[in-house]
């Protein structure tokens, strides 16, 4: 097949114990989705419907990669999540039967132009240019379930140049990942090389160039960048 321009190359993450690689084709992420950060956000952490924002393929930043402080913004903020790589898809798909789509896990990082972010929710507006920025989304290399299993507990912890500035636990997350894939298949055809980002807790914060964020989830993964 010709192109008339040429075609993007395929973003793709490591897979611990494996040469191939794992092809990403959209990151769906959850807002709000421990009570912490809920509150830290000025919100009600009761258990409202979950929501989600997207971001492209192209902003992933693997680990140990820089991530270039973005134009246009004085707030960059970090949020330490854990995240779901889907191996399979489809619509509609029922919570007890979302654990068969999951390909591994891996630890990630929703980088955040706050004050775009703020501004966009004042006027009313999408959060794309708050949320959906080049190099936006950080993101470990993934460990497949044979080697994870499902977790439902383990710590989630960022360092910002070694001094802790988030710590909690993925069992405190509001939707869990089976409820999470089960609502986000009623909106969307969920597909091969998903990425689910599961949301942060609390600790949420600014960055600055020099810095450098590690963070990680317990029997998981971890993730170092710097920034540039």
């Amino acid at each position: 097949m010709s192109y008339v321009i040429p075609p993007p190359p395929v973003t793709t993450l490591e897979v611990e114990g494996a040469s191939a690689r794992f092809p990403v084709h959209r990151i769906y992420c959850i807002g709000r989705n421990y009570a912490d950060h809920a509150r830290e956000m000025g919100h009600d952490p009761d258990r409202e419907p979950p929501f989600f924002f997207m971001k492209p393929a192209d902003s992933i930043v693997t680990d140990g990669n820089d991530f270039p402080y973005p134009e246009k913004t004085e707030d960059v903020h970090h949020e330490m999540e854990l995240v779901v790589a889907l191996g399979s898809g489809g619509r509609n798909i029922p919570v007890k039967n979302a654990l068969d789509c999951i390909f591994g896990y891996a630890v990630g990082l929703d980088m955040t132009r706050r004050d775009l972010q703020s501004e966009a929710k004042k006027l009313g507006r999408p959060w794309d240019t708050g949320k959906a920025f080049d190099h936006s989304a950080p993101c470990s290399r993934i460990r497949p379930v044979a080697k994870t299993g499902h977790p439902n507990t383990g710590a989630l912890w960022l360092k910002v140049n070694g001094k802790t500035a988030q710590s909690s636990d993925i069992s405190a997350l509001i939707w869990t990942i089976p409820e999470q894939i089960a609502f986000l298949s009623s909106l969307f055809s969920l597909a091969p090389g998903d990425l689910i980002y599961t949301g942060t807790p609390a600790g949420v914060g600014p960055v600055n160039v020099g810095d450098v964020l590690h963070g990680g989830v317990d029997n998981v993964g971890e993730i170092k960048i710097k920034i540039v």
